[in-house]
């Protein structure tokens, strides 16, 4: 499947290094991501400085479904899930609630078993 629905995303927060990348791209300015650095002895001179994600949130009220933040990630840590069964469920309970449409890494890495990752995503 080539082109998947774009229904729900999906986070591999393991894959994910805070770049912000998405965050930048994101015309709607729906993604939200906080992060910390940390040093890493890894047998060099000097320790190395990673990003440790600490909060990835999309607000699916924002969100237009466009895929710039899924294109853009040179790492591979946001995929598309095409069943939307978690936000349709949310949005449609008709309770108006607009705190159930920001979904949080626990949610957004639920739909990672569902997800379509395209042969060149697979590959790395």
């Amino acid at each position: 499947m080539e082109n998947p629905l774009r229904a729900e995303l999906a986070l591999d927060a393991s894959a994910c290094t805070s770049c912000m990348i998405c965050v930048r791209e994101c015309p709607t300015w729906c993604i939200t991501v906080d992060a910390h650095q940390e040093e890493r002895e890894e047998g060099g001179r000097r320790p190395i400085k990673v990003n440790i994600l600490d909060k990835f949130e999309v607000d699916y009220g924002l969100c237009m479904f466009c895929g710039i933040c899924v294109d853009a990630c040179p790492h591979d840590a946001l995929f598309w899930a095409p069943d939307a069964e978690n936000v349709l469920k949310e949005g449609a309970s008709g309770n108006g609630a607009r705190q159930n449409l920001v979904y949080q890494i626990a949610g957004l890495e639920g739909a990672l078993p569902r997800a379509v990752r395209s042969a060149k995503k697979e590959q790395s």
